[in-house]
């Protein structure tokens, strides 16, 4: 299994546990993200009980940061930045990751 799934791999996985039209569980998948646009864009924290919580958290701006790419050295202005604050149900389910990775029993 690759490191990262996409939305149409998350679409097609649903469909296949739900028998639901594929154009209806696209349209859901984008209309929920784009709630959740919305509300961050809004400067509003989106908790989803069990999972984890959306948050907007300020960054300070630098006079002196470097491009990576250019290696240039730019001011960045004070800005803010989306996070991902995991619930404990999810903490709990991917704590022992590293370790069920070494004795292979994670499905990949």
């Amino acid at each position: 299994m690759d490191k990262k799934q996409t939305k149409s791999e998350l679409v097609e996985r649903i469909y296949e546990k739900t028998g639901c039209e594929l154009k209806d569980i696209r349209s859901v998948i984008d209309q929920f993200l784009d709630e959740i646009k919305k509300a961050l864009e809004n400067d509003q924290s989106v908790e989803l009980r069990g999972f984890g919580t959306f948050e907007i958290r300020d960054r300070k701006g630098r006079e002196k940061a470097r491009n990576p790419k250019t290696g240039e050295t730019v001011c960045v202005k004070d800005h803010a930045v989306v996070a991902f604050r995991a619930g404990k149900d999810l903490k709990n389910n991917v704590w022992d990751i590293p370790e069920k990775r070494e004795v292979g029993e994670l499905n990949r």
